[in-house]
C-alpha cells in the first residue's frame, strides 16, 4: 500500500522537474533573443518635424557616435496624401542646432535649411531644395573678405517677414564709422538656386 502511494508521488515529482527544465529553457531562449546592449544615449541628438502643409512633412534627424561635431543627418519627406516617401542623407561637420522650411525664391518648391554650429561660436547653413522628388543642394555663400574683417562668430540667423537675415557683433573694426560691439546685419536673397547678400545699414 505504501509502495502504491509513493509511486504516484514519484511520478508527479518527475513531471514537476521536467516542466521546470522546459521553463528555464524558454527563459534562456527569450534572454538570448533580447539585445545584448541597450541603445546608446545621444546617438540621435537632433530631431525636428517640419510641417509644410497638411499631409506633407519633412523630418530632420542627426546621428553620430563619439565626437559630437562629426556624423550625419537625414531628411525624410512624407507625403501621406499621395503615399509618397523620400529620404536624403548627408555627412555633417558641426552640431545641428535648428532646421526650418522656407521658399525664399517663391518658386513653390520648399527649401530645408539646416543650421550647424561648425565651430565653438560660428554658424553655417546647409540648404536643400525639394523639387520633382529630389533634394537639390544649394550652396550657402561664405562671408565676404570685408565682412570677415569684423567677424568673430556669435552670429544668429533670423527670419523676418519671410526674409532671411544674419546678424553678428562687429569686432576689430578699423572703420571709424562703425563701433565695436554694434551689430552687422546681412540679408540673403535666393534666385535661380543662387544666393546673393546685401548689407543692411545700422540705424
Amino acid at each position: 500500500m505504501k509502495y502504491l502511494i509513493k509511486q504516484p508521488l514519484l511520478f508527479a515529482g518527475l513531471l514537476l522537474l521536467a516542466s521546470c527544465s522546459d521553463s528555464s529553457k524558454k527563459d534562456e531562449a527569450v534572454k538570448q533573443s533580447e539585445p545584448v546592449a541597450a541603445k546608446q544615449k545621444g546617438q540621435f541628438v537632433f530631431y525636428k518635424d517640419i510641417a509644410i502643409r497638411p499631409g506633407i512633412n519633412f523630418e530632420v534627424v542627426s546621428w553620430g557616435k563619439g565626437v559630437d561635431s562629426v556624423g550625419g543627418y537625414l531628411i525624410l519627406m512624407s507625403d501621406s496624401l499621395k503615399s509618397n516617401y523620400k529620404s536624403f542623407s548627408n555627412e555633417r561637420s558641426g552640431i545641428i542646432t535648428d532646421a526650418w522650411n522656407m521658399d525664399l525664391d517663391n518658386d513653390g518648391n520648399p527649401e530645408i535649411y539646416i543650421e550647424l554650429l561648425s565651430k565653438k561660436n560660428v554658424l553655417d547653413l546647409n540648404v536643400f531644395e525639394y523639387s520633382d522628388g529630389n533634394f537639390n543642394k544649394i550652396t550657402f555663400p561664405a562671408l565676404s573678405d570685408r565682412a570677415k574683417k569684423t567677424y568673430a562668430g556669435n552670429d544668429k540667423f533670423v527670419i523676418k517677414n519671410g526674409d532671411l537675415f544674419r546678424t553678428f557683433p562687429i569686432v576689430n573694426s578699423k572703420d571709424t564709422t562703425e563701433k565695436d560691439g554694434t551689430l552687422k546685419t546681412l540679408q540673403y536673397r535666393l534666385s535661380g538656386n543662387s544666393f546673393s547678400i546685401s548689407e543692411i545699414e545700422s540705424e
